[in-house]
């Protein structure tokens, strides 16, 4: 077989395999994030059971602030708004611009994920801690379970920031800022749920 004729039956290879790969994927983390549907759905579940037994300890009401609370999830919605602008920069096959609202995502994140940690300190400091009653045990493990989400698509992105400044925008690249949209846009998709179910009926409560 000569060359030519190798080299035609490799790019048909390819073109064949390269769709097969990127449908692959995304269909991967889709059944990741109905996974992820499950474990957040069974937190919701406990909390809802468990959030008004406060064993005479502090109620949501007492201890959940939601002045800074509003600051946090604008921070978290933000990043969401700017992690969109970084999928259109992509689009346009623009890399500086892609990494550069990257940055400015993550920046945010990691602005809410600070002001997370400063809240939890903050109650454990006034005796407000996990094991204090099934209240704050399911809040905490609920919260804390979206904030440690938040923590590893900080490191996503950082991660991905540094592929894309090395290699550009390739093929994988693209298809790998594309799971990281998904799971980005989900975990702000859990924070409107914590807001609306954890915080503001609790304090409504």
């Amino acid at each position: 077989m000569s060359s030519t004729a190798v080299d035609t039956a490799q790019s048909r290879f390819l073109c064949l395999e390269e769709p097969h790969a990127h449908n692959g994927t995304l269909l991967g983390f889709w059944i990741y994030l109905m996974s992820d549907c499950f474990i957040f759905a069974s937190l919701f579940a406990c909390y809802a059971v468990l959030g008004t037994n406060t064993a005479g300890g502090p109620s949501a009401a007492q201890v959940l602030d939601l002045h800074g609370l509003a600051i946090n999830t604008a921070l978290l919605l933000v990043s969401s708004v700017t992690f969109g602008f970084a999928m259109l920069e992509m689009s346009r096959r623009r890399k500086g611009a892609v990494l550069a609202w990257l940055a400015v995502s993550g920046l945010l994140a990691a602005g809410f994920v600070t002001l997370e940690i400063r809240e939890f300190l903050g109650m454990i400091a006034e005796g407000a801690g996990p094991g204090r009653s099934a209240f704050l045990s399911s809040f905490f493990t609920l919260v804390g379970t979206h904030g440690l989400h938040v923590s590893v698509g900080i490191l996503w992105l950082i991660v991905l920031m540094v592929q894309v400044g090395k290699f550009g925008l390739s093929e994988a690249n693209i298809r790998r800022l594309q799971c990281l949209s998904m799971f980005w846009h989900f975990l702000d998709l859990v924070w409107v749920g914590v807001f609306s179910f954890v915080y503001l009926s609790g304090v409504l409560r």
